[in-house]
């Protein structure tokens, strides 16, 4: 998704220019340039629309939106970098963007999307356990997805699909682990405790000492029942 963004510079900092900016119905937020040599340049204050902010961190694609911002009659193509929220009342209280090098691949995180309904779910009475919801990607500012999808169809009952199952996509490259497991079809819980259970109980009897029988006293004859031992 692109989106477009109009921000004017403001001259003053500090929190009273901040509470001046809010009652006027914008926000403080400061726009990087792109990075030079390894370092970003110098941040630009500006003063931006909140309800515009949110609107484009709220969309499908949100913090990796591509952003056409305006500012001074030039446009640059930024996304947003950090945001800051009001704990108690949600408001947007401070934006920061940076410039992208549209030539050059950045890293982002994107979220998971579940395709069709696990066979191991539907067949087998299974519960599908979404592990990892979100895996961070390399790729060019165009070639962000909005999300990975991954089916799930043919899944059975204690089967996996890890991040290295995932069929290579030319246009961005996985940063997480390939061992990383994504999503597995489990048992229900109320199943696999008593399972458990019987497991560990025949694991206590295997390991369990065999009871000995008492050890018996041999006695001679003259120490039979109903006899004396003779005297000496």
């Amino acid at each position: 998704m692109d989106a477009r963004l109009e921000v004017v510079k403001r001259d003053g900092r500090g929190k009273n220019e901040a509470r001046r900016l809010r009652a006027s119905g914008r926000i403080p937020a400061v726009v990087y340039g792109a990075v030079k040599d390894g370092r970003r340049p110098v941040g630009v204050p500006v003063a931006v629309d909140p309800k515009e902010v949110l609107q484009i961190l709220h969309s499908e694609s949100g913090a990796n939106t591509l952003i056409t911002l305006k500012l001074d009659g030039s446009q640059s193509r930024v996304m947003v970098k950090e945001y800051q929220l009001d704990p108690v009342t949600h408001q947007l209280l401070h934006a920061d963007f940076y410039q992208l090098a549209m030539d050059r691949a950045i890293t982002v995180t994107v979220p998971i999307a579940i395709k069709g309904e696990a066979r191991g779910v539907k067949q087998q009475g299974g519960l599908l356990d979404f592990v990892t919801r979100e895996l961070q990607i390399q790729c060019l500012p165009t070639d962000i997805p909005e999300h990975i999808d991954i089916d799930v169809t043919e899944l059975m009952l204690h089967q996996a699909i890890r991040l290295r199952d995932l069929p290579e996509n030319p246009k961005w490259k996985p940063l997480n682990d390939p061992d990383t497991m994504l999503v597995h079809v489990v048992l229900p819980k109320a199943e696999a405790e008593p399972a458990a259970a019987v497991e560990g109980e025949a694991a206590a009897a295997a390991v369990a000492p065999t009871p000995t029988e008492p050890e018996v006293i041999k006695k001679g004859k003259a120490e039979k029942e109903g006899e004396e031992a003779p005297k000496k």
